[in-house]
């Protein structure tokens, strides 16, 4: 064999000895080799499936277009109602605050888009001018304790008044948010503004009502200037009651709710007093620049001493209600109400910072008590935790206490003078109901509590409907006679003789009235809300708050 011969008969290379090589004589059908662009994906259409061929020009389309193998002849019955997807109505004599709180209620794509902009300037509105009133708006309303729902109803209501319907306010503790989005195509806008400083005034509130109720009024005009002037004036307006004027306020609060708890003129005047001074430390601590939990915590300090000093002195008087009376003057009763208001409608990080506000106060009392408390009781203060079981039923007097309690309050509140009667009176028949109920009935505190409040909050709705106005002003100060303030201070003695268990348990019922006062208003709300007319889809059931899950 020739030396070519044996060349041709080597393999040349690994291939020619592959097993899979078919024979010499076989005709390989080979399959095409596909290219490397073509489709290999599980989910493409299977060969052989006519599908209609797509032009150049759709074959890149938007994902907000509308699907091409959709037919409104052939639509599932599983995405529309038979009826037809419900038509929603917002009627137009429904106070502003229904309204919005409705529209916040429903999800984004369900929102009907204003008729017209009737707030609009000719070139169209200017969003960031908007969006900084919205804020400064909303500032104010949240500074004066006004619920995240309510606040969050009001930068809406503006929003959309100057023809910014797609908005989302979004309302936390301490910080204000509110974005705007054109359309689909353009950014959004976004601004926020920190609230770094808290003030109670009412009549600074139902200014802030007047001026939203006024921009959302299709009848009414309002330019942004206008706005922003009326706005400047609100910010600049005084308190219509001085700083003295308050500190006679808080001693009167202080010996009227010693009345209630079976005081007689001495207490009165002792509590009184006590008060007045602490008030006055209170100030001074605030011109210093102390935080909230240190003026609390001096403030509390002189009515306790007060209490001690006339045992020690052997004064045939009830200590306890001094004690009491003093403390009635500093429970954070709005601060409580708001937070679990905010809680209930959804609001829960806002709810856990106000009551965690709300905790770092009652601290600052109970340490300011308790100093003193163990101080008298060192020195020989007989202060008897049984006195509680001695609290005497004098149900006119204790009526024209709570009234008086309620004035007070509705004072300290910076409320406006038309308003301050009709909370006094609603705070006396909250403390009827009261009594009625737990002295004359036997009912327990907690649930007569929350039935008395209950009936304020209605109240307060019912009034704020009338009035186009926030409810706080008929509310807050009318739970002033309902205060676990007794509790309170009874639990405090307790620990400081060393009975910490007979504390704790006083402690805890007068956590239980807190909360039976704030879920009572909140339920009372919530049933005006339920019987009465509430704008929104024709035929519906009213919605939950937007952050439930609706079941």
């Amino acid at each position: 064999m020739t030396e070519p011969e044996v060349e041709d008969r080597k393999p040349q290379s690994d291939e020619a000895r592959s097993a899979f090589i078919p024979p010499s004589g076989v005709v390989a059908q080979v399959p095409p080799v596909e290219e490397e662009s073509s489709t290999t994906s599980e989910f493409a259409l299977p060969k052989g499936l006519g599908v209609p061929a797509v032009s150049p020009a759709e074959s890149e389309g938007s994902a907000f277009s509308r699907p091409r193998t959709y037919s409104s002849g052939h639509a599932p019955a599983a995405f529309t109602p038979p009826a037809g997807v419900p038509r929603v109505d917002l009627t137009k004599d429904a106070p502003w605050q229904d309204r919005m709180r409705t529209m916040l209620r429903m999800p984004v794509t369900e929102r009907p888009v204003p008729d017209t902009v009737q707030k609009a300037e000719d070139e169209g509105p200017a969003v960031p001018r908007v969006l900084d009133l919205t804020l400064r708006i909303g500032e104010l309303l949240l500074a004066g304790g006004e619920g995240a729902e309510d606040v969050e109803a009001a930068m809406f209501a503006v929003c959309r008044s100057y023809g910014l319907d797609r908005c989302e306010p979004n309302v936390t503790f301490t910080l204000l948010t509110v974005s705007y989005q054109p359309s689909l195509v353009e950014d959004p806008i976004s601004a926020s503004r920190t609230v770094r400083r808290r003030g109670t005034d009412y009549t600074r509130l139902a200014a802030v009502y007047q001026l939203v109720d006024d921009i959302s009024d299709d009848q009414t005009e309002v330019s942004l200037e206008e706005s922003y002037r009326r706005l400047a004036e609100i910010r600049r307006n005084r308190h219509p009651y001085s700083g003295w004027v308050l500190t006679t306020a808080t001693g009167l609060l202080a010996g009227a709710a010693s009345v209630l708890v079976g005081g007689d003129l001495i207490v009165f005047v002792a509590a009184a007093v006590g008060a007045m001074l602490g008030d006055r430390l209170a100030w001074l601590c605030a011109g210093r620049g102390l935080p909230e939990f240190y003026q609390f915590t001096v403030a509390a300090m002189p009515a306790a001493a007060m209490g001690a000093a006339l045992t020690l002195a052997h004064v045939d008087v009830r200590a306890s209600a001094v004690i009491t009376g003093g403390l009635f003057a500093l429970l954070p009763g709005r601060a409580l109400v708001a937070g679990v208001q905010d809680g209930l409608t959804g609001y829960y990080i806002t709810a856990a910072a106000r009551l965690l506000e709300v905790m770092y106060f009652y601290v600052g009392i109970v340490i300011g008590v308790l100093v003193i408390l163990y101080f008298g009781v060192t020195l020989g203060a007989e202060l008897n935790p049984d006195a509680a079981l001695l609290s005497a039923e004098r149900p006119l007097w204790q009526i024209a206490a709570s009234m008086l309690l309620t004035l007070t309050f509705a004072v300290l509140l910076q409320q406006e003078r038309s308003t301050v009667l009709v909370v006094t009176l609603n705070g006396g028949v909250a403390w009827s109901v009261y009594g009625a109920m737990h002295y004359a009935g036997g009912i327990s505190p907690v649930a007569s509590t929350a039935v008395a409040a209950g009936l304020v909050g209605l109240f307060g709705q019912l009034m704020s409907r009338y009035r186009f106005a926030s409810a706080l002003p008929y509310t807050t100060a009318a739970i002033g006679p309902l205060l676990p303030g007794s509790a309170t201070y009874f639990g405090l003695l307790a620990i400081a003789q060393n009975d910490v268990d007979e504390g704790l348990v006083s402690l805890t019922k007068a956590a239980a009235l807190a909360m039976a006062i704030a879920i009572g208003m909140n339920l009372g709300s919530e049933i005006s809300r339920l019987f009465l007319r509430l704008p929104g889809a024709a035929g519906g059931a009213r919605r939950a708050a937007k952050r439930t899950r609706g079941f």
